[in-house]
């Protein structure tokens, strides 16, 4: 692994994913036809070139493109009264999805990355608490579909939770928290079997 490119990236995100899906995360890895030590080794380089003094000069939108290359589409959107910079790049392993990196106009510091739904590919149907199956939808198709939710600090960085109340197919309402790692839908800590 003397290169760090989109492979390397994947693996990064996966790594992360490990905690919570094991399972779902071996399969992907033979996928991609490599192990647990190049997933490992892929992250301490990631985390090294996070941390690097060099790396500081460079913006965290501009390690993305380096690692991640020409991204597929670049746009502009206002969230409250910021205008930001929306880059997005396909994910090999995800086709359905897309990474995403919110940044300062300009190709600044990065406010967000995270996976998201890909242009034109429907999300998935979010009626009730049994809908919410691991790697099926983002954490911005879980907010619409169950709103009003409360957004909750994760237990590490790239980590979040969304706290909001959903019924189960027969009709039995629940006080869920889902969590997401970079975006995807990890697990239910806290949802009807343990309400």
């Amino acid at each position: 692994m003397d290169s760090f490119g989109p492979l390397q990236f994947q693996l990064v995100l996966l790594r992360r994913m490990a905690d919570f899906q094991a399972g779902r995360v071996d399969a992907a890895l033979r996928e991609l036809g490599v192990g647990h030590a190049e997933m490992r080794e892929a992250n301490k380089r990631w985390q090294a070139m996070v941390r690097s003094p060099r790396g500081a000069g460079r913006s965290s939108l501009g390690r993305y493109r380096s690692v991640l290359g020409e991204p597929e589409s670049e746009t502009r959107r206002r969230v409250g009264d910021l205008e930001c910079q929306v880059v997005t790049w396909p994910v090999p392993l995800w086709p359905d999805l897309r990474f995403e990196a919110l940044a300062a106009p300009g190709g600044g510091a990065v406010w967000n990355a995270w996976l998201v739904r890909a242009p034109g590919v429907a999300a998935p149907s979010l009626r009730t608490v049994e809908d919410l199956a691991p790697w099926s939808c983002t954490v911005d198709e879980v907010a619409r579909a169950f709103a009003p939710t409360r957004s909750r600090e994760g237990s590490a960085p790239t980590r979040w939770q969304l706290a909001f109340t959903a019924s189960d197919r027969v009709g039995e309402l629940h006080d869920v928290v889902a969590e997401f790692t970079w975006g995807l839908l990890q697990r239910l800590p806290q949802g009807p079997s343990n309400t």
